[in-house]
């Protein structure tokens, strides 16, 4: 399937803040004819990201994501031992890149008290929660800088993370679908998230059990392109059995007694 053009992909993160967009307003703004407009959202709704409705289209419920605030709340539990347990994955002097999320947050949080890291990353919450940490380097991508959550996006966010080899990537997702599909919402950071998997050497996904019931239009991955997945209960059959067929070590930190898988 063709990438979503530029215009396209911001029309989508546009219905997804707004919830509607509308042919004539889409007209205006992008300066180009309603026929293209309307072009433009009878792709994406053949797409299944958009509906479409008279004079424009919706965004449905299930490819719409929880505000910031919200997600920051939801799993925090779990989200922190995710984090705990992801950090002490990570050796001290080493280059690590942590894309945008809550759990994300949640290692940088958890990596403050490691020495000698790089720590790259296109969320300014994490550059945030490092900039004060010492013998760790904070750098952070150029792009555009999402309002709702701190999230860099954008073609140039992807061409910096190009820049770099680094020996970890950390990565969230918003879904992962039963076949083992790694998914999102704006293709905007998938690009930028699948660039930072590219860069390097290990990949750890963080991920709490609610994704496993939740659905997003993005693919960023596969389960089977991922080094390790930590996530705060057993997973799915068809998910555990995607996870040992490729030789994905999944670590599990629920209960205070659980083990590794």
């Amino acid at each position: 399937m063709e990438p979503l053009s530029p215009r396209q992909a911001q029309i989508l993160t546009v219905a997804r803040e707004r919830g509607r967009v509308q042919v004539d307003s889409l007209s205006e703004a992008y300066e180009v004819s309603v026929q293209t407009i309307r072009k433009d959202l009878n792709e994406l709704c053949d797409r299944k990201l958009l509906q479409r409705i008279h004079g424009g289209a919706l965004y449905p419920s299930g490819a719409s994501n929880y505000a910031y605030d919200s997600r920051m709340v939801l799993a925090e539990d779990e989200k922190r031992r995710i984090g705990v347990r992801t950090a002490s994955l990570i050796p001290d002097n080493c280059a690590v890149i942590l894309n945008i999320g809550t759990t994300t947050e949640q290692v940088a949080q958890a990596l403050r008290t490691h020495q000698g890291l790089m720590v790259v990353t296109n969320n300014l919450n994490v550059a945030n929660l490092l900039r004060g940490a010492e013998n760790i380097e904070v750098i952070v991508a150029g792009g555009i800088v999402r309002s709702t959550d701190g999230g860099i996006v954008g073609e140039s966010a992807v061409e910096f993370i190009r820049q770099f080899r680094v020996d970890y990537a950390v990565i969230g997702a918003s879904a992962i679908d039963p076949d083992g599909l790694i998914l999102d919402y704006d293709y905007r950071e998938v690009r930028v998230s699948q660039e930072i998997m590219r860069q390097a050497r290990q990949t750890i996904l963080v991920a709490d059990s609610m994704k496993f019931d939740r659905r997003a239009p993005v693919r960023i991955g596969h389960l089977s392109e991922i080094d390790v997945f930590v996530t705060d209960a057993p997973l799915p059959d068809s998910l555990a059995a995607i996870c040992r067929e490729h030789d994905v070590a999944v670590e599990i930190c629920g209960a205070p007694d659980s083990v590794s898988d």
